[in-house]
């Protein structure tokens, strides 16, 4: 029992330290891994080079893919964009295969792991971010090795319990049907571990140490690349449609894969057997799989370097394969998962962050960017309400657009909260400086972004109470309120521009503070107007003073805008 206790801790720690060096890289490169994802993916085969490059990093194909599915749901790549990074992440994650191999097995690193983490403490305790992500990396680095030296010596030795070993061996015994079961363990254990990296590493415990031949190894391999599209499939589960459709371009990706590779099996394995053979060392084909008799060290290195393999050249034939066939593959995803109502309704829900917080701020911070961009967008379309309010020609039509003002109202307040719900998710303690304080000036927009839709419901109020007092403004007063709108309109469109600009720093608010003074300017021009006219006794004090209350309003959006432009380079 302790030895079972041991070899679950022992692959614990591989768990930890792996997702701990992944999310150390991820945070020490996010904003630059969110500029390549975004500038390097023009089609599928820089796509490939854009995940191949992030997952050999990051040593986690799961959280390239969910961080792909993730910048889908985002609106940061395309469906095109994204099956080409998928692919790439594929390829990547034979590196970690690779690593287990040549390093895990053929030296014990272990020795030098311990020192590593006393180097990654002291690290930790620097004040800056930048090494504080480093050390995290060199923990993460130096647990997953430990782990993978106890998983190796705390398993235990089958052949002083032969009836267990036999157990296992039986299995090896049904022709392909074996290579199906062993296929299915695969799956199923990636399922359960959810990383495909600690099934390989497992996978290459059971080849080294004889509980199964090469071929069986192989089966398993086979199985991860499907265990492992379920991650993507959860975090696209809460996602849009592209979210969703991305996730299945990679299942059907490895899906693929696994059918041809199993119907050329036989011929595959001997394709890997043969360049094993080029590295001078035995077919691991031709190796005889016996209880009672060891493996030399040759023998050993040729099935490792054989599942290594077989790992690295089924992703790379199957991109290879499947990289001219991406406008098919979107095309069927698209026609699989179709668009729901939902969906297409981005004036009335969130878009981008649906599907949560991606694996690091570093990251997620370019997700809330672009809702916080869709906000301002919405907050635009409740000024074309206020347009039409003004003009509205029958009481029937002034009442549909004060509903849908206070509608907007609503729409506001529930997507300021749920932007800032978002960004409070993100983790404190594991931000940049440069998030953190891009993250405060998100909470100061989407509060600005929220008053300009509480302003085109009190324009909605202020022209209810001037209806129920049998008021009515003049031709000359509606020309002068569209003015104020068209001014406030190009304001958007400027503050609009600001928020999509790539590098705040680089925003020039002049044009910004100069719709702000040709909007008060306005104001001050038409309020001045307005008063000469009552001086002069025309028209009614009532209707001047809803006149100018409505005015006024206006004008209060124009200092919200400029607000937000001006949190921009704060």
């Amino acid at each position: 029992m302790l030895q079972i206790l041991t070899l679950l801790g022992a692959l614990g720690m591989f768990l930890y330290g792996m997702n701990l060096m992944s999310a150390g890289l991820q945070k020490a490169a996010g904003s630059k891994m969110r500029g390549m994802l975004t500038a390097m993916t023009s089609n599928p085969f820089k796509g490939v080079l854009t995940g191949l490059g992030i997952t050999t990093v990051i040593q986690s194909s799961s959280a390239t893919t969910v961080m792909t599915v993730g910048f889908v749901n985002a609106g940061l790549l395309t469906l095109s964009q994204a099956v080409g990074v998928i692919m790439g992440a594929n390829i990547g994650t034979t590196v970690t295969a690779w690593l287990v191999s040549l390093l895990g097995f053929k030296a014990d690193i272990s020795l030098f792991a311990v020192p590593l983490m006393a180097v990654g403490f002291i690290l930790s305790l620097s004040k800056s971010d930048k090494r504080r992500h480093i050390s995290e990396l060199i923990v993460g680095f130096s647990l997953l090795f430990l782990g993978l030296s106890l998983m190796k010596e705390s398993v235990p030795d089958l052949k002083e319990t032969p009836e267990v070993l036999a157990f296992i061996q039986n299995w090896t015994s049904y022709g392909f049907g074996s290579v199906l079961i062993f296929l299915v363990f695969g799956t199923v254990l990636t399922l359960v571990l959810q990383s495909s990296s600690a099934t390989m590493a497992l996978t290459l415990i059971m080849v080294n140490m004889g509980w199964i031949p090469f071929e069986m190894g192989a089966a398993m391999v086979l199985g991860e690349n499907i265990g492992t599209t379920i991650t993507a499939n959860i975090a696209a589960a809460v996602g849009n449609a592209n979210a969703r459709r991305a996730a299945m371009a990679h299942t059907l990706f490895n899906v693929f894969g696994v059918c041809w590779a199993l119907a050329l099996f036989r011929p595959f394995l001997m394709l890997v057997g043969t360049v094993i053979t080029w590295l001078g060392l035995p077919n691991p084909m031709d190796i005889v799989h016996s209880s009672e008799i060891a493996m030399t060290a040759d023998e050993s290195m040729s099935t490792l370097y054989g599942v290594s393999m077989l790992h690295t050249l089924f992703n790379t034939f199957n991109t290879a394969i499947l990289i001219w066939f991406v406008p098919v593959i979107v095309k069927i995803v698209e026609r699989v998962i179709k668009d729901k109502k939902s969906d297409k309704e981005d004036t009335v829900k969130l878009k981008f962050i649906d599907a949560g917080p991606l694996s690091t701020a570093e990251l997620a911070i370019g997700q809330a960017r672009n809702e916080v961009i869709h906000f301002a967008e919405i907050s635009r379309n409740g000024l074309g309400y206020i347009r039409q309010l003004v003009n509205a020609k029958s009481d029937k039509e002034f009442d549909q657009m004060c509903d849908k003002l206070v509608k907007y109202e609503e729409i506001s307040d529930r997507i300021e909260y749920e932007i800032a719900q978002f960004l409070n998710a993100l983790p404190e303690d594991s931000i940049s400086e440069d998030t953190r304080t891009e993250a405060k000036r998100m909470y100061k927009i989407i509060g600005e972004l929220e008053s300009l839709g509480d302003s085109g419901e009190a324009v909605s109020r202020i022209l209810t109470r001037r209806n129920s007092h049998q008021q009515k403004f003049s031709a000359e007063q509606v020309a002068n309120i569209e003015k104020m709108l068209d001014r406030v309109d190009h304001a958007y469109k400027v503050m609009i521009e600001n928020l999509k600009a790539e590098h705040f720093e680089s925003i020039d608010l002049r044009l910004a503070t100069d719709c702000e003074i040709e909007i008060n300017e306005l104001r001050n021009t038409l309020r001045e107007e307005e008063i000469y006219r009552i001086d002069r006794g025309e028209g009614d004090y009532r209707n001047s003073v809803y006149y100018l209350d409505t005015v006024s309003e206006i004008e209060r959006m124009g200092d919200f805008i400029i607000n937000i432009s001006q949190a921009l380079e704060n």
